[in-house]
């Protein structure tokens, strides 16, 4: 099952519902509840449209039970996602004949592709609105109110919202994402996103920089600048008369304050280039941690991937990063059993993840997806059994390196911005350092969004243990 796209999936918040904004004192006449599954670009799409239904006079409820609009943003990545998508549209279809009026959307990456079978064979929502079409939501909702099914799931060439100010999830308010560009140009064989996410475009840098300025400002303390491939951002303005690269927004949000720390999600190994890694080495408060996704180690496998690059151009890049930015942050992500894959590419991937060492790696066996270049070439040949295997060896690979990478830390202090009180006790605080570990350490009199030296004193596979100093 196949997470591809902004990386990871973060598995505590799946189905997360969006909570109302403590400090809005508007009242609403009606209710919207929304759901997010997938990426975090999906959780930002999701601020996007709670700021238009804000506008609309909707307010946020995370009691399913007084919504007026359901609404579910929704994954295509992998199955699993797809799955309880509709074991949720099955549950609120139930709320719906109990409740007249009430309206239920599907949003994001499965309306494309499904819109015909939940509309009108399942029956199951009023509206499907794709992933570039949430401006057009109240005029769907209109439509829908009149019992009309509404759809638009036109893909765009130029839609960024880059003139809309998200309504922040109810998250920890020190750390936050910006989106930075939308839709993909990368046509690799096993991902769908091309196909529900359209062409690349990159949001111009002036609204961008705002954004970021502003979440300082509000106490955020961390932004993660996002795109499905940050790398090949490029923006020129109107005029023509500025031009920049994502290497060049990278220092323009740096610059916002020393205070605020930059991180960036996702890199693709054919676009990063020098002049990104000597930005990094140049700001201390931009983080040393790259997310280089490798998928493969077998250039044959890379190639029916259409990934564009080999295995030997893959590891020149990962000694470039070692020899510019010295204990950076590696982490990655890998496709086990992908069509026609032999065991000797197996013990390919092996031998790269040996050679790169990650730090940390989002693994997963091949699951073909409807609508995707290898779903239409390639035979998915390889039995689930083998798959789980190989799998399994995989990430035993990766937890050895990993327990590795935590051990090494000891003994070492690191800086480290303060995200909230540890799940484990309440007399610790947790954060992560520049390479993206999470640390956690005694809370003393220490507050969220504080930068704290800490030395590691011990670990845990997952976990950096410490002590703060002076």
């Amino acid at each position: 099952m196949l997470d591809q796209v902004t990386k990871v999936h973060d598995e505590s918040r799946q189905g997360e519902a969006f909570a109302p904004v403590a400090t809005d004192d508007q009242t609403y006449r009606k209710k919207f509840y929304i759901e997010s599954y997938g990426c975090a670009m999906n959780f930002n799409d999701s601020e996007i449209v709670a700021s238009i239904l804000n506008q609309e006079g909707f307010g946020a409820t995370r009691n399913v039970e007084e919504a007026n609009l359901i609404l579910l943003n929704t994954c295509s990545i992998r199955e699993k996602a797809e799955q309880t998508v509709r074991k949720r549209l099955t549950e609120f279809r139930r709320i719906k004949k109990e409740t007249p009026g009430l309206l239920i959307g599907v949003l994001g990456c499965m309306a494309e592709r499904l819109k015909t079978k939940l509309l009108e064979e399942e029956k199951l929502v009023d509206m499907v609105v794709g992933p570039d079409a949430y401006r057009s939501l109240p005029s769907l909702i209109a439509e829908a109110e009149t019992g009309q099914k509404s759809v638009n799931v036109l893909l765009s060439r130029e839609e960024t919202y880059g003139d809309i100010s998200p309504v922040r999830l109810d998250n920890n308010g020190v750390s936050s994402f910006v989106s930075i560009m939308r839709g993909c140009n990368n046509m690799c064989t096993f991902c769908v996103v091309p196909f529900t996410r359209g062409r690349e475009r990159s949001r111009d840098a002036v609204s961008i920089v705002r954004e970021a300025a502003e979440l300082f400002e509000n106490g955020y303390r961390e932004v993660t600048l996002l795109g499905q491939n940050v790398d090949s951002y490029y923006w020129t303005s109107d005029d023509s008369s500025e031009t920049v690269t994502f290497a060049q927004l990278l220092e323009k949000v740096a610059l916002i304050n020393p205070l605020l720390r930059v991180r960036f999600s996702t890199s693709h190994p054919k676009d990063i280039t020098d002049e990104v890694l000597y930005t990094m080495a140049k700001h201390e408060n931009i983080c040393n941690y790259i997310h280089l996704p490798v998928q493969s180690g077998s250039n044959r496998i890379l190639q029916l991937m259409n990934r564009t690059y080999t295995r030997e151009w893959y590891m020149k890049k990962v000694e470039r990063i070692r020899e510019i930015l010295p204990g950076c942050g590696l982490s990655t992500d890998i496709i086990c059993g992908f069509c026609s894959e032999t065991e000797e590419e197996h013990q390919e991937t092996m031998d790269i993840m040996r050679f790169a060492a990650y730090d940390l790696a989002y693994m997963y066996f091949y699951s073909e997806r409807p609508g995707t270049l290898a779903q239409r070439r390639y035979q998915d040949d390889i039995p689930e059994d083998v798959k789980k295997r190989r799998l399994a060896e995989v990430v035993e690979l990766h937890r050895q390196q990993s327990e590795k990478s935590m051990k090494n830390d000891v003994g070492k202090t690191f800086k480290v911005l303060v995200e909230g009180t540890s799940k484990r006790s309440e007399e610790h605080l947790f954060g992560r350092n520049d390479q993206n570990k999470v640390i956690v350490f005694p809370r003393e009199n220490f507050k969220k969004g504080e930068y704290v030296m800490v030395k590691v004193e011990s670990c845990t596979s997952g976990t950096l243990i410490g002590n703060a100093v002076q």
